[in-house]
């Protein structure tokens, strides 16, 4: 018979402390490891009315984050005072990649229109993508007598400040861009601002005002019922959504081009692991097919990139942006 085999008493009497103290050490090495990223709710604040392309560009992503990430995913719309009231909102939040901020050149115009901002607006903010560029377009109610950009641009320079124009925001995009139209062309209208691009289509569907300039995929729909009348868009090409109507360059204002975007920023401090996980699944999202067809039949066309491109973006659009304010005079308080 075979003696069974015994460990030494040295082993023995070690054996439980080793168990012990590995054990410890894998408790530790766990409750250091950070909880996977998001682990609860995530909220994007946008900064305008809800029903607006933002709006809408804002659910669709968030309908496919949820799913991917099987987190909810909430939109918070926060309009107000040019954006600046929801991005105030984002800029006090937790720099922990659970509060996001859309917004587009938006951020770039208020940081030369006012004085004065609740927030820093170079500090503030640590760019995350560029979700979509789009064309800005030129509607107006059917019953308005204009049927092409030239009779816009006639009226308006025959009677100047007669035509009302809406405005999804003071000093927005759409403002700023037909400021510079108006610098190149002399055309004058009065322009009447919204809190965001639904109210400012609303008006025009009702014939409260004669026409809006406006985030194309905001009114795509009414452009192709009938409800509303294109006469032009803003970009140097023509969107594939709407490919009937010509741009202002083809129009009669030769070299004109004005492309706005949307994108998303979270608070400065956000450790750039999240970033980097939130501008990889946004991304990815983006141009899944199914996300990527219904933003490109809305309107938009679909961007993505690294969040270093978002943020030359941003520097690059100043200097045009700044001209055409201080030339137009535009100052918000």
């Amino acid at each position: 018979m075979h003696a069974t085999p015994t460990l030494p008493r040295r082993s023995l009497l070690h054996t439980p402390m080793m168990l012990l103290t590995t054990l410890g050490l894998c408790a530790a090495a766990a409750a250091a490891e950070p909880p996977a990223f998001p682990n609860r709710p995530v909220h994007i604040v946008v900064p305008v009315a809800a029903g607006g392309s933002a709006d809408k560009l804002t659910r669709a992503l968030a309908e496919k984050l949820t799913a991917l990430w099987g987190q909810p995913v909430v939109v918070d719309n926060v309009p107000g005072a040019s954006g600046n009231i929801g991005a105030a909102k984002v800029a006090r939040a937790a720099p922990d990649g659970y509060t996001l901020l859309q917004q587009g050149e938006g951020l770039t115009l208020n940081n030369i229109l006012f004085t004065e901002l609740p927030y820093d607006a170079n500090k503030a903010f640590a760019p995350v993508i560029k979700a979509v560029v789009n064309p800005q377009i030129l509607v107006v109610n059917p019953n308005s007598g204009l049927n092409t950009f030239a009779d816009y641009l006639a009226r308006a320079k025959a009677q100047p400040d007669t035509l009302t124009l809406g405005l999804p925001g003071n000093g927005g995009i759409a403002h700023v861009a037909h400021e510079i139209l108006s610098q190149e062309t002399g055309a004058k209208v009065r322009y009447i601002p919204y809190s965001g691009g639904a109210p400012a289509a609303l008006d025009v569907l009702a014939g409260h005002t004669q026409a809006t300039l406006i985030t194309l995929a905001a009114v795509t729909e009414h452009v192709r019922s009938g409800k509303l009348r294109a006469l032009a868009v803003t970009t140097s090409y023509r969107s594939p959504a709407l490919p009937q109507v010509p741009t202002m360059a083809e129009a009669g204002v030769p070299g004109f081009s004005v492309e706005s975007w949307q994108g998303y920023f979270v608070p400065a401090g956000t450790p750039a692991a999240v970033v980097a996980k939130l501008n990889h699944d946004i991304d990815t999202v983006l141009h899944s097919p199914e996300l990527r067809s219904k933003l490109e039949d809305m309107g938009f066309k679909v961007a993505g990139g690294s969040a270093a491109d978002l943020a030359t973006s941003l520097q690059q659009e100043r200097p045009r942006y700044s001209r055409a304010i201080r030339t137009a005079g535009i100052s918000l308080r």
